[in-house]
């Protein structure tokens, strides 16, 4: 159960990233026309986010304790020392960015260039900081392998 735990986790993570970039396009061509589709969109990547927060603090409380004593057992405590730690807060703030994005992209991102603009760097940053704890989410299962086959002394 706590492998697909995990991958729904990582699943609606990718879905986050996915819809984040899919309206950093549709705003870069921004009209009338795929204005509910941004919208939309919008929703969905603060949808996705929340559903991969949720599904990795159930995860985290229920069963990282066993992951986390594996990790720094094992040659790299850094896994969870660092990355872990850092991923925790870095996913504070995209859980921010996500769930304002849907406000932002509430303007008229055809007509309001400001509004259009502070959309797009929105979502870039939204892109750039999954692709970091998606990294980092490698980096701690990498951990737990690791752990797993060191060799006991």
């Amino acid at each position: 159960m706590n492998e697909i735990i995990l991958m729904a986790h990582v699943v609606f993570g990718v879905g986050c990233l996915l819809a984040a970039v899919w309206v950093f396009v549709d705003v870069l061509n921004a009209s009338e026309a795929n204005m509910l589709r941004i919208r939309r969109m919008s929703w969905a990547a603060a949808g996705f986010m929340w559903a991969a927060f949720v599904i990795a603090g159930y995860w985290y409380v229920v069963s990282y304790h066993v992951d986390k004593a594996i990790i720094l057992a094992g040659p790299w405590p850094v896994a969870h020392k660092f990355f872990m730690e850092t991923k925790e807060h870095l996913v504070i703030m995209l859980l921010l960015m996500t769930t304002y994005l849907p406000i932002a992209a509430g303007n008229n991102l055809a007509v309001n260039k400001e509004a259009r603009r502070l959309v797009l760097w929105l979502t870039a940053g939204i892109a750039l900081l999954a692709l970091l704890v998606e990294g980092h989410g490698a980096i701690i299962a990498t951990g737990v392998k690791m752990g797993l086959l060191a060799k006991p002394h």
